[in-house]
């Protein structure tokens, strides 16, 4: 089977150690591109709700296609979120082609691209960090349901339906926010000279060209891999919302090694980071 060659793909929000994430389609999309450049932009593993007795197999494989991937000459840029700014000790580190940023500038066939996870412009997790973390916790119990109500729809026979997704969309501010979030940014970009920006955080995958009286950007959301799933992909000189529900280029899943993986194993990744991060 042949994979998909890309420039660059991005992905973000797939909150890797929750009920939430869906590991296997997104390892199902990752079996089936090769791109130069992987940008994770934020929110991979979701620490804020980690916990070393919930974290399945389909979550280690994702982690460790990554690394197979890294191993195998991909660039793999990590920008950091809110969900894991416990890796933000790290930014700056780079361990062959892994590194860990909180933010990218990028030049990409003579345009430039900023690249960030886009938490630093969320009021609600700046002035009142417990509060979002409670959200996030409601948010994870939401999703949770909501897998088990569509699992009973799925035998039924009947259409899935998103009661997270819904009850967000009702939320009277929710419009209102998220365009106050995208203005912010796209000014931001526009008064900086960027061509493109590339952010996540809101789970609300979007590509659109964003116009002021100073100029224009084209302002690009990878969503996320809880709902949407969702990525960013660049060829051709030009960029590519991906579906992964909806897109024609359906992935296929490649075979992986079946051998066991435990937390132990992530664990053990992650002290050898550590060590190797202080020689």
């Amino acid at each position: 089977m042949i994979k998909r060659k890309l420039e660059i793909v991005v992905i973000s929000d797939v909150h890797l150690g929750t009920n939430g994430c869906h590991a296997k389609k997104l390892l199902n999309y990752l079996n089936c591109i090769t791109p130069k450049k992987l940008i994770l932009n934020g929110d991979i593993i979701d620490a804020w709700q980690f916990n070393k007795q919930y974290f399945p197999k389909q979550h280690l494989k994702v982690i460790k296609k990554i690394m197979d991937m890294a191993a195998d000459g991909v660039e793999v840029i990590y920008i950091t979120g809110n969900h894991d700014d416990i890796l933000r000790k790290f930014s700056g580190t780079a361990i062959g082609n892994i590194s860990i940023v909180d933010k990218k500038v990028l030049k990409i066939d003579g345009k430039e691209a900023w690249f960030f996870h886009g938490d630093v412009f969320d009021i609600s997790i700046q002035n009142a960090k417990w509060l979002a973390r409670l959200g996030s916790f409601g948010y994870k119990m939401l999703l949770l349901l909501n897998k088990w109500s569509n699992s009973l729809l799925e035998n039924l026979g009947k259409e899935k339906f998103s009661k997270s997704n819904k009850i967000k969309n009702s939320i009277v501010n929710s419009s209102k926010t998220i365009n106050t979030f995208e203005k912010v940014i796209s000014n931001l970009a526009i008064e900086n000279g960027y061509d493109y920006v590339i952010c996540g955080h809101i789970h609300h995958p979007k590509m659109e060209i964003k116009e002021t009286k100073k100029g224009q950007t084209l302002y690009l959301n990878s969503g996320d891999w809880t709902e949407h799933f969702t990525a960013l992909e660049y060829q051709f000189k030009r960029w590519k919302l991906y579906q992964y529900n909806k897109d024609k280029l359906a992935p296929f899943f490649v075979d992986e090694d079946e051998s066991d993986l435990h937390v132990k194993d992530l664990i053990a990744a992650i002290t050898v980071f550590k060590q190797e991060k202080h020689l």
